[in-house]
């Protein structure tokens, strides 16, 4: 299906889906890829499919969909493999602008040191880029890039592309237990982030079974650090874990507004406590959540932090 959803996104609210690419072509194979092995693996653009039977498809969904009420808060490129690749990312961007929803594309970033892939994203509304690794031996572990391709050119490439978008970026940084979940490299990560200033920059691990088999998501104490080292050099930094709930409005139910805010941000223990206060409860909503398994309590640099239990763990 190239054209699907509506889909719920933390990111991007409703978001109705564009595959551009064909299963499953990309610059990257990489190990924890959650739609499986990359078959295709190749970093020379070329032309998939016909842009105009691509846009047709898409304003057909929309117009369906506007029929029913449905939300749609995005249109956005994301395929099974990577939408750079695609020759026509512009021209079917340029195609599907009348419709007057913004346009998202999700990408590695993996082409983006090439000035036709800048200008073709320079016509989306908002671009998320991977970034994994800022050391180049961590990038090809957890990554699995083409040969060719080169690290340092890349992040250069971003930084390139910073200063001509008019629109919004956003990162993500998927982080795996023994490959790029140190303190050290997220520090290099961090580092390199304070210079690109994302809108927002988000941490995630893989909630679904991954390319290879045995890759585990970060510790919860090193998805706590990677977090209070990121807050350091960008101004907005969430998780992407999995859970989908309340995420920070109030609803008159405490535990459930204390997991949705702890399954985005770690909260200080002085900021949970002003939030009990002001909510009318008492510390015992925290120690009855500990002990049923769904917060967890962890320490950095002397500070307390709360969290919500990532699903599937002990």
């Amino acid at each position: 299906m190239r054209v699907f959803g509506p889909v719920p996104s933390r990111r991007l609210g409703f978001s109705l889906g564009i595959n551009n690419i064909p299963p499953k072509v990309c610059t990257y194979s990489c190990i924890y890829c959650q739609i499986g092995k990359t078959i295709t693996l190749q970093c020379e653009r070329q032309a998939f499919y016909e842009p105009d039977d691509l846009a047709r498809e898409i304003k057909e969904k929309v117009n369906e969909l506007k029929k029913r009420d449905t939300k749609i808060d995005y249109l956005t490129f994301v395929p099974d493999g990577e939408p750079t690749l695609d020759i026509n990312l512009g021209k079917i961007t340029e195609l599907i602008r009348p419709l007057n929803i913004k346009i998202a594309v999700i990408t590695n970033g993996s082409l983006i040191n090439q000035k036709d892939v800048r200008e073709n994203l320079k016509k989306a509304d908002l671009v998320s880029l991977k970034v994994d690794a800022a050391t180049k031996k961590i990038w090809r572990r957890t990554d699995r890039p083409y040969k060719s391709l080169d690290l340092n050119a890349i992040l250069d490439g971003m930084l390139e592309f910073k200063a001509i978008f008019k629109g919004e970026i956003i990162t993500e940084t998927m982080l795996l237990k023994g490959m790029n979940d140190t303190y050290e490299e997220a520090k290099k990560i961090a580092d390199f982030l304070k210079l690109l200033k994302p809108t927002k920059s988000y941490i995630s691990i893989p909630t679904r079974p991954t390319a290879v088999k045995g890759i585990l998501p970060a510790s919860d104490e090193a998805l706590n650090i990677a977090y209070q080292i990121f807050t350091q050099n960008v101004d907005n930094v969430e998780y992407i874990i999995g859970y989908e709930g309340n995420e920070f409005g109030f609803s008159g139910n405490v535990e459930e507004d204390l997991l949705g805010i702890t399954s985005v941000h770690p909260m200080r223990e002085e900021a949970v406590r002003e939030y009990l206060k002001k909510a009318g409860a008492d510390w015992h909503v925290i120690t009855d959540l500990i002990k049923g398994g769904s917060l967890i309590e962890l320490e950095y640099q002397g500070k307390n932090f709360y969290m919500r239990k990532l699903p599937g763990r002990a």
